[in-house]
C-alpha cells in the first residue's frame, strides 16, 4: 500500500507537470492578445493570478500529501504549506471574480459551475489552515486532501472536456463545459471520502 500511494503520487505529480507545462506556461511565454484572444484579454490579469495561483498549487500538492516528504523535511513542508494556501486564495478569488464576468460571454450555466468549482476549493484549503491552526493534524491531512481533489479537478476537466466520448455527447463547449466540471470535482472527491472515511472507527 506504501509503494502504492508513493508511485500514485509520483504519476500524479507527472501529469500536474505536464498539464502546467502544456496548458498554463503558453500564456505566460505567448503574453498577448493573440494567446488570450478577445475572451480572456480584457481580464488578463485576473488569468494570471488564477493560473499563477493554480500551477503553484497543483506542482506543491503531491509533495505536501507525502509522508516521507513531511517527516524527513518538516520544516520546507510547513512552509510549502503556506504557499499551498496563499497560492489557492489567489487563484480561487481570481476565479471567482472571472467566474461572473468572463464566463458569462459563454452563458449562466458555465458562470455557475466555475463559481461553484472555485467555492468549495477555497473553503477546503482554508478548512485544513483552521484545522491545522488547532493542531487537529489528522483532520488537516484529510482537507488537506480534499484541496488537491479539486486543485486537481482544473486537470481532469481538460481531460474530460477533450474527450471523445463527451464530444460524442454534447457538440458544443456551452453544453459540455459545465457538465464536465461538476464531473472533474464532485465524483473525484465523492470517492475521496468514502476512502477517508472508509476505515474510521469512531
Amino acid at each position: 500500500m506504501k509503494y502504492l500511494k508513493t508511485i500514485s503520487l509520483i504519476a500524479i505529480g507527472f501529469f500536474a507537470l505536464y498539464f502546467v507545462i502544456d496548458r498554463a506556461l503558453p500564456y505566460f511565454t505567448k503574453f498577448g492578445f493573440e494567446q488570450f484572444s478577445d475572451y480572456y484579454w480584457p481580464n488578463k490579469w485576473w488569468l494570471v493570478g488564477h493560473l499563477m495561483g493554480g500551477m503553484t498549487a497543483i506542482l506543491i500538492g503531491p509533495f505536501q500529501l507525502s509522508k516521507t516528504f513531511r517527516n524527513r523535511y518538516l520544516k520546507t513542508h510547513r512552509l510549502m504549506g503556506k504557499v499551498y494556501i496563499i497560492s489557492i486564495i489567489i487563484g480561487s478569488l481570481c476565479a471567482m471574480y472571472m467566474s461572473f464576468t468572463v464566463a458569462r460571454q459563454v452563458n449562466f450555466p458555465w458562470c455557475i459551475s466555475l463559481f461553484f468549482l472555485a467555492l468549495p476549493w477555497l473553503v477546503s484549503v482554508l478548512m485544513a489552515y483552521r484545522m491545522i491552526r488547532l493542531k487537529r493534524i489528522q483532520q488537516h491531512r484529510e482537507w488537506m486532501i480534499r484541496s488537491y481533489v479539486i486543485t486537481f479537478a482544473f486537470v481532469l476537466f481538460r481531460v474530460l472536456d477533450e474527450s471523445y466520448i463527451m464530444r460524442s455527447i454534447m457538440d458544443t463547449f456551452e453544453e459540455r463545459a459545465p457538465t464536465c466540471i461538476w464531473l472533474a470535482w464532485s465524483i473525484p472527491l465523492f470517492f475521496t471520502e468514502v476512502i477517508l472515511q472508509w476505515n474510521k472507527k469512531k
